[in-house]
C-alpha cells in the first residue's frame, strides 16, 4: 500500500456564480488542476497559499487544526472552491497550509467516494456508480412516511 491520489480540479466557486449571473465570462473563471494526495485521515480538505492565490480566493475566517503529533494551531480558511473530481463535484471553504492540495473526508463524502488504499486508487461508491448519493438522516413520524414537523 501507498499514497493514493487523484487528478482535480479546482475553480473559484465565486467566479463561477458570477458566470451563471451574466456578470463575468466562463472564460474568467479561475481553476487551477492538480494531483491531490487523498488522506483519509484528515477530515477536511488543504490548499496551499499559493493555489489560494492564484484562484483569487479570500480568506475568510480562521480553524484550529491539530496534527496527527496532537500539534494545534490556527489556519486560514478560504472562500468556497469548486472541486471537481472523477466526474463529480462539490465545494467547500478549504483550510490554507502546506505545500501540496489535499483531498480530506468531508469531500470524499460528499462526493460519495472510496478510497483503495491496496490498489491506490479513488473510485465512485459501487452502490451508486453513476452519481453521488447523500444519505440525510430526518425524523419521521412512526406512523406516517412523511417527516415531523421539527421545532427548535
Amino acid at each position: 500500500m501507498g499514497e493514493v491520489r487523484v487528478k482535480v480540479k479546482l475553480t473559484n466557486a465565486v467566479d463561477e456564480a458570477m458566470v451563471r449571473r451574466g456578470l463575468l465570462t466562463a472564460d474568467k473563471i479561475r481553476s487551477y488542476e492538480s494531483e491531490a494526495l487523498v488522506d483519509t485521515g484528515a477530515v477536511r480538505s488543504v490548499l496551499p497559499m499559493h493555489v489560494v492565490q492564484l484562484l483569487g480566493l479570500p480568506i475568510v475566517g480562521k480553524a484550529r487544526a491539530t496534527y496527527a503529533n496532537d500539534a494545534a494551531e490556527d489556519v486560514d480558511v478560504s472562500e468556497v472552491v469548486g472541486i471537481n473530481l472523477l466526474g463529480r463535484r462539490t465545494t467547500e471553504e478549504m483550510l490554507v497550509l502546506g505545500s501540496e492540495v489535499l483531498i480530506g473526508q468531508t469531500v470524499l463524502e460528499s462526493l460519495d467516494l472510496q478510497v483503495d488504499c491496496l490498489n491506490q486508487r479513488v473510485t465512485g461508491n459501487p452502490a451508486h456508480p453513476d452519481q453521488p448519493i447523500i444519505k440525510i438522516k430526518t425524523v419521521v413520524d412512526a406512523s406516517s412516511t412523511q417527516p415531523a414537523e421539527v421545532h427548535s
